[in-house]
Formats: structure tokens, sequence, C-alpha cells
């Protein structure tokens, strides 16, 4: 095997730096079998008007769009934050007006799932047309707060997981149920939620989904189909595998929050040892994946 090979099947790329163009996290070596889709996953993108956040922001996405994609994954926490306490109905709507011209210019369509940061919830009343879910729906163009569509021989369901203890409702977790029963066997599925379900990173970090115990059983009852699980909010970079899923949690477009650091960063807009990128994967018809993250240096 070659030596660049060699390191893109084990994930050593980003360990060793001898690649500068992304960081492995392949689950197989499928370099002569053509994919059946070629998508990008970005997510906390945290996207405010200030800080020269929209100029940084529409580079980053410029790399994102270099590649030949089918379609977009976009993680949640699109906006920098509505869910403070202190903050009001103008800056919410400015946040999304700058969202708005960002993923404005994406050719390629965006499937988006709701972040913890999206949603106002101090808006005067929960009949504002602004509060809560179903607004940050609207603002992101999806047909409901979780939902699945089908591309390719893929199917893909999209999940929301801002509900107490970071759990699915019982009405979501009926349909994802239903979902997958109504499937034909050996389908391969991806399954995108804000949080991850499976992370190295939980020990130190937090933020997994409070269900993932019952999810680690509805994925081995259809283990025919459940192959990757995508996340974000660590804005950390980690692979998980158990039962033949891959997780893949996908670090953060904007780093720490585009931000240079704190003290436990590893470099300038760290978060912690993950630098701000985005990830492109690449899925095979036999169910396959291969998941590469590329980091990106910001520039003030």
């Amino acid at each position: 095997m070659k030596r660049r090979n060699f390191l893109k099947s084990t994930g050593l790329i980003g360990a060793l730096g001898v690649l500068p163009t992304g960081i492995s996290l392949a689950a197989t070596n499928k370099e002569k079998q053509r994919p059946a889709l070629t998508i990008a996953h970005i997510t906390d993108v945290h996207i405010r008007g200030n800080d020269n956040v929209p100029a940084r922001a529409k580079k980053c996405l410029d790399e994102v769009l270099k590649h030949q994609l089918d379609f977009i994954l976009n993680g949640g926490d699109s906006i920098h934050d509505a869910s403070y306490d202190n903050v009001v109905r103008q800056q919410v709507t400015d946040q999304w007006a700058v969202w708005d011209e960002f993923i404005g210019r994406a050719k390629p369509k965006v499937y988006s799932c709701i972040g913890n940061h999206d949603p106002w919830w101090k808006a005067p009343d929960k009949n504002d047309e602004m509060y809560g879910i179903p607004y940050v729906v609207k603002r992101l163009k999806i047909p409901n707060r979780y939902y699945s569509f089908s591309q390719n021989g893929w199917h893909f369901i999209i999940l929301d997981g801002n509900n107490s203890g970071i759990k699915l409702d019982k009405e979501q977790t009926d349909w994802l149920h239903q979902e997958l029963e109504g499937l034909k066997p050996n389908t391969p599925v991806l399954l995108m939620s804000h949080y991850p379900i499976l992370t190295v990173t939980g020990t130190w970090e937090g933020g997994q989904h409070g269900d993932h115990k019952e999810l680690k059983a509805l994925f081995y009852k259809h283990k025919d189909k459940i192959k990757v699980c995508l996340s974000g909010h660590q804005h950390l970079l980690d692979r998980a595998w158990y039962n033949g899923v891959n997780y893949f949690c996908n670090g953060a477009m904007s780093g720490f929050w585009w931000g240079k650091g704190d003290a436990k960063s590893a470099a300038s807009y760290y978060y912690q040892e993950t630098p701000p990128g985005y990830a492109l994967l690449k899925l095979y018809s036999d169910g396959t994946v291969e998941n590469e993250y590329f980091p990106y240096q910001f520039e003030i």
C-alpha cells in the first residue's frame, strides 16, 4: 500500500501533519470505486454580523464549494446565538439576515437541522411568530423540525434533539421507528442530529444525546441499515464506531466561535485541539463511507 493511502485509511494524516489538505477519518478505502454521493457537512457556523465574521465565513464556504457536491448537510447552530436571556428581537433578525446572505451563495441544496443556539425563547410570548422552533424551521427552509429524504440509494434522517434531556420527544421517536421499519432491508441510512449520539469527547465536554442507549438499541435492531451518524455541537473532531455504525462529530466552521481561543486552545481559533473547518463525506452504494475533515485558517 502506498504511504499516502495507508495514512488516509488509518486516519493518521492529521495527526502526523503529513498532508495539509485534510484530516481523514475514513472508514474504508474506496479510491477505485465511484461514490454514490459526495456531500459536505458544515456545522456550528454561529454566524453574526460583527468581527468581520461574514467575510471570514464566506471564504470558508468558498473552500467548501470548490468540491463537486451533491448537497450540503448543515448541522445546526447556524446563527451565533438566539438562546441567551439578554438577546432581543433585532439581534435575532440581524443574525438570520447574515445567515441568509451566507447560505444563499451555496448552489447545492442545503439540508439543515436545528441547533440549541438557533431558537429565540425570550420572545414576548409563545404566540410571537419568532418564538422557538417553528421560526427556525421557517428560516432554515426545512419541511419540519425533523424530516427525511432519499437520494442515490441512501436514506437521510434529520433529527431534532432540542427537547428536555437532549432527547427525541415521543412524537419524533415514534416517527423514527416507523421510518426505519418502512425502509427496504439493507437500505443505507445516514442520520444527522446537532448533538452527538455517541462521541469520544462526551467524557470531558458533555452534550451527548440523553437517549443514546435507546437509540443504540434501535440502531442495532436495524443494523442492516444504520451506517452513519453525524453531529456537531461539541466544536470538537472525533470518530466513534460501535455495532457497525460510524459516528462522526465534525468540529465547527466557527472554531472557537470565530475568536482566537482560550488557555485550552491548541492554536489560534481552535476549540481545544480542533481547528475550524468542515467535513467532506463520500457515501458508497454498499453502505461504506469516508469522512475527511478540512481545517481552515482564519484571517482577521
